[in-house]
């Protein structure tokens, strides 16, 4: 092959290992949640990567086949071809034959090497890295053609991989993704920043937000002084005055204790009067879980959303209420990330 057809056919090739390269690191990067609001939109692109997603094993293999593919390329096409290009200069220069093609050799060798590594991976890693969902969604559609048209090479590779994993004891069935405790997720942390990956900003950040989840209630709470309010007797007119004056929609009923906790909601008395019910803020209340006011602000969530209440009352350690916790105020300290 000449160097004229050797050039284009060298640019292919770095072209399709970078192409692999990329949609295998945009797949394993994305966040399929945000693919998949795309694909619930319309777009097929998205919808591609989220069935490259949920089967990643065939998804690695035709990565991986496509880079080895396109490496075996280089190496028996661009690499004889640039050294029989270099080779006659080096002999025009006096070098005898054997000599030229060897320098020539480690020139093509360099040269391609090269290539391959900086446009042919690290490059296309660096992009599928910076937008894992942009990527994903650029290239997924024709990646899955071309694993469509391999799949069967590739079930065979999977189904001898499985075999060899089998011989040496390991069952690819167990093979899952290991949950980390927040000790783990902050070990980690705290060793990027002492390697220099990441800054003291981010260590802050994320120790505060795996802190979050075990802060106690105790911050949180809105003491028992500013409770608002009324009555178990209060008409839903009332309700709606007492929510007009102090901009809450959350009622507490008067004399709620640690075990008959309830509150009403401002919407409840307005569909009340709206309906011309005779009913008082007691029919229309709801029951409010208690909880020590020491409880770790991630099981406070947990306990409200399965009870299906937005309030909790928090007890103090002597058994007395010692004000109310809102799954409002809750979820911004698990979301808050400053």
């Amino acid at each position: 092959m000449n160097l004229a057809l050797g050039v284009p056919v060298t640019l292919a090739l770095l072209a399709g290992n970078g192409f692999f390269v990329a949609t295998e690191f945009a797949l394993v990067a994305a966040k399929r949640p945000r693919l998949e609001r795309a694909a619930a939109r319309g777009s097929r692109a998205a919808g591609a990567a989220v069935a490259g997603i949920g089967e990643l094993s065939l998804t690695l293999a035709g990565a991986q086949l496509g880079i080895t593919m396109c490496s075996l390329g280089l190496g028996l096409v661009s690499e004889p071809v640039f050294t029989e290009a270099l080779a006659p200069l080096f002999h025009a220069a006096g070098l005898s034959g054997g000599v030229a093609h060897a320098i020539g050799f480690v020139i093509a060798l360099g040269v391609v090497t090269f290539l391959h590594m900086v446009v042919g991976e690290m490059a296309p890693k660096s992009f599928s890295i910076a937008g894992p969902e942009r990527s994903a969604t650029v290239l997924a559609l024709p990646f899955r053609a071309f694993t469509t048209v391999v799949r069967p090479l590739l079930a065979a590779l999977n189904g001898a991989t499985n075999l060899l994993l089998r011989a040496a004891g390991v069952h690819p069935g167990e093979m899952r993704e290991v949950s980390r405790t927040p000790e783990q997720l902050r070990s980690i942390a705290e060793e990027s920043r002492r390697l220099g990956l990441i800054g003291q900003r981010d260590l802050t950040l994320l120790t505060a937000a795996l802190d979050a989840p075990r802060a106690p209630l105790s911050d949180l709470v809105v003491p028992v002084s500013e409770i608002v309010s009324v009555p178990p007797e209060a008409s839903p007119q009332e309700v709606i005055d007492t929510a007009a004056r102090t901009g809450r929609v959350r009622i507490m009923l008067r004399g709620s204790g640690r075990g008959q906790a309830r509150m009403v909601h401002v919407r409840d008395a307005y569909l009340a009067r709206a309906r011309g019910r005779e009913t008082t803020a007691g029919e229309l209340a709801h029951p409010v879980p208690a909880m020590p006011v020491g409880t770790p602000v991630g099981e406070a969530v947990a306990t409200l959303r399965a009870r299906h209440s937005q309030l909790g009352l928090a007890i103090g350690p002597d058994g007395q209420v010692a004000g109310l916790v809102s799954l409002d105020d809750l979820l911004t300290t698990l979301l808050r990330l400053t």
